[in-house]
């Protein structure tokens, strides 16, 4: 079944076609608001209150974009609302200056490591402290391998200010596996 398809047959009232659009976007949207939110049980509350959504705004799909675009918006939406309600401030959720970045990254990590498995898991420890927009542009980039059009559609950020955090993000993070000097000279 095509995407009109689906959204045709939900919107006839098809509840199995709506079961299948939440098990075709779930991962998505569980992925967008983890890297956001760290705990499991908001991170569920919010995915809820995503397809809630989706299924009241479908109406108003106007298909400009594709459906997984449109769906992971609104998830990084909620998830952005979400902190708000709880209090971050939205200089906490925009790029911070790097010095101040530096600071919030623990690297008391062992200087051994020696195996992929470390590697991995060093990266990503690195990755998840990082602030959150960093964290989500860098996943969605990176892993879910979106492109900058899709990102920024998502977003809404401009293309030119999501190219210049995903630099800054990267050169963060390069700075912090550099401390690893060993992680690194392995590496290269």
């Amino acid at each position: 079944m095509d995407e009109n398809q689906l959204i045709l047959q939900i919107l006839s009232g098809n509840t199995h076609a709506f079961r299948f659009l939440v098990k075709k976007y779930e991962r998505l949207v569980f992925y967008i608001a983890g890297r956001l939110i760290h705990q499991q049980a908001d991170v569920e509350d919010i995915c809820q209150d995503v397809f809630i959504k989706v299924y009241k705004k479908l109406p108003e799909f106007r298909k400009e974009a594709k459906l997984s675009t449109w769906i992971g918006t609104i998830a990084y939406r909620e998830s952005i609302d979400f902190l708000k309600k709880k209090g971050l401030e939205m200089e906490d959720l925009k790029v911070l200056k790097e010095q101040e970045l530096a600071s919030l990254i623990d690297t008391n990590h062992p200087e051994q490591i020696q195996t992929q498995t470390e590697r991995i898991e060093l990266v990503k420890a690195l990755i998840s402290k990082l602030p959150p927009l960093y964290r989500t542009l860098l996943s969605l980039y990176h892993i879910e391998e979106m492109t900058y059009k899709e990102i920024t559609e998502i977003t809404q950020l401009p293309e030119g200010t999501l190219k210049s955090y995903l630099h800054r993000a990267r050169q963060l993070l390069k700075t912090q596996l550099l401390k690893h000097t060993q992680f690194v000279e392995e590496w290269i």
